[in-house]
């Protein structure tokens, strides 16, 4: 898939030398590999570090421990976020390398009517319309600033799954890759929210992360093969215990 040697241009005088004396270009996929890295970095400010994915009320209602967390994640994977969002992501996707911007939108009400709880919506759009924003900048797409400004009018609800399809869709990112990425952000993104709330430590985090890929890879190919009347999570108590969470008296995340 990547070349060793070629995938620099510009070699020349000067090359091993720590300066470059030609353009420098990037390997073919290696582009697109960069992109889900950074889409994906804790670092980029979307908003995912401020949500739990239902796992604080969980911890309140103290239904979850350190032991049950690989449980937890993979039935959020393959109930919840990956016959939802996934899906979601992997039609928006389809939908915008088509060039067919209203059948983004219609996956994108879709995808927001399937969402139970008003928490859970609200964290979808804030995180989604936060995504476009900054990657209208960032990546400068005219598909990217074309859906932010539907979002915008509102035209469309903007969830952050339909919104990462659209941005993947315009840089040039597979599907697969796209949806791998995304799934692969929710699980760092609940990890995190599992050390923020003490329910496992930094090095456990990292175990649970590399044990979720097989999960990963089962949701992703489950994912590209729904079609739009298939999105829709069957996660309840994931959903009672948002409910409750919009509820508590003190909350340490958005969702």
């Amino acid at each position: 898939m990547y070349q060793e040697e070629g995938d620099i241009v510009g070699g020349g005088p000067g090359a091993g030398t720590g300066t470059v004396a030609g353009p420098v270009t990037t390997a073919p996929g290696l582009e697109h590999l960069l992109v889900s890295l950074q889409l994906t970095d804790s670092a980029f400010p979307s908003g995912f570090y401020t949500l739990s994915h239902s796992l604080e009320g969980f911890a309140h209602a103290k239904a979850v421990d350190s032991g049950a967390l690989p449980h937890l994640l993979e039935s959020l994977l393959l109930h919840g976020v990956g016959p939802a969002d996934a899906t979601a992501l992997a039609l928006a996707h389809r939908a915008c390398r088509a060039g067919d911007p209203e059948a983004v939108v219609t996956v994108d009400a879709h995808l927001f009517a399937t969402k139970l709880g008003r928490e859970m919506r609200q964290a979808a759009t804030r995180t989604g319309r936060q995504l476009l924003d900054l990657a209208s900048e960032v990546f400068d797409r005219p598909e990217i600033d074309d859906y932010f400004g539907r979002v915008v009018r509102r035209e469309a609800p903007g969830t952050q799954a339909v919104a990462a399809g659209v941005i993947y869709a315009a840089t040039g990112v597979p599907v697969r890759q796209a949806v791998a990425s995304d799934l692969f952000a929710f699980c760092a993104s609940f990890a995190g929210a599992a050390l923020r709330l003490r329910l496992t430590d930094h090095r456990k985090a990292q175990t649970l992360l590399h044990g979720a890929a097989p999960v990963i890879e089962a949701a992703v190919e489950a994912a590209l093969r729904r079609e739009l009347p298939d999105v829709g999570a069957t996660v309840f108590a994931s959903d009672i215990m948002s409910g409750r969470h919009e509820r508590a008296e003190a909350r340490l995340f958005a969702s």
